[in-house]
């Protein structure tokens, strides 16, 4: 790989997780559509670029989410009862979803993540935070809910916080414990999504040299290399930038790299 990839695939791990640990985001929000115009930029195949993504991002979350969940650990802030009873169902909706995301067009897979972007900016700029007003499901619901947070989360690359964390906050669980909890049930979500896309991908034909299955090593190597030296920045940051104002600022640029994409179909 030359050093111009190289010097890519670090920036969009390095912005990536900077923002992430600033605006407690998924840090996949940013990874999945920068790698996607890095890969078209780079001329992999147009037809795998978006499993590509998908299957790299969730594999860079893997090495991410180990650190993340022994910082939140370290202050008490992981439900791991929720955890034993939601990752059953998580497992078992990522291995569903990435099946699914290999069946579906690269098109169409842009044009989900793009609908994707603009929940997420909508959340952003609105401070939309669902009102608590019941507890948490037992084990089956639980495993339900789960297995939804799996789907959706393999079809858009990213480790479920955009979702599991709403979900628990309507569950009465403090934003604290349901940000760390969501940190821990996002190391399950990258496991089963990077094994999943790694299988699908396997009997593809056409992959770039490097990949393994869905999962091109280049990218995910200069990813996860910058992404883990510089997520404790973002952490800092949040100490001492206007945060409300960089949140308004990053939704703007989730509507912009949505746009971009929905463009690109036609």
């Amino acid at each position: 790989m030359d050093l111009v990839s190289w010097l890519l695939y670090a920036g969009v791990g390095s912005v990536a997780w900077v923002l992430a640990g600033l605006l407690g985001v998924g840090g996949g929000l940013v990874i999945v559509p920068a790698l996607t115009f890095v890969f078209t930029a780079l001329n992999l195949p147009a037809q795998n670029i978006m499993h590509l993504a998908l299957g790299t991002s969730l594999a860079t979350i893997i090495f991410t989410s180990v650190s993340s969940v022994r910082a939140h650990h370290a202050r008490g802030a992981v439900h791991w009862d929720i955890v034993a009873r939601i990752t059953v169902g998580i497992i078992l909706g990522t291995l569903a979803g990435t099946w699914v995301a290999a069946q579906l067009s690269t098109g169409f897979l842009k044009g989900f993540f793009a609908v994707f972007l603009f929940y997420v900016a909508a959340q952003l700029l609105l401070d939309i935070k669902p009102k608590a007003s019941r507890q948490m499901p037992g084990t089956a619901g639980t495993t339900g809910v789960g297995g939804v947070i799996g789907v959706v989360s393999a079809l858009v690359g990213i480790g479920g916080g955009s979702l599991s964390v709403p979900f628990m906050l309507w569950c009465n669980v403090p934003a604290r414990e349901a940000i760390g909890t969501s940190a821990a049930i996002g190391f399950p979500i990258a496991i089963s999504g990077a094994v999943g896309y790694l299988v699908n991908g396997l009997a593809t034909p056409g992959l770039p040299a490097m990949s393994l299955g869905y999962i091109y090593l280049p990218a995910l190597a200069g990813v996860a290399l910058a992404s883990v030296l510089t997520a404790p920045l973002g952490a800092r940051l949040a100490h001492t930038l206007p945060v409300p104002t960089v949140k308004k600022i990053f939704a703007l640029l989730l509507i912009a790299m949505g746009a971009k994409m929905v463009w690109g179909l036609f």
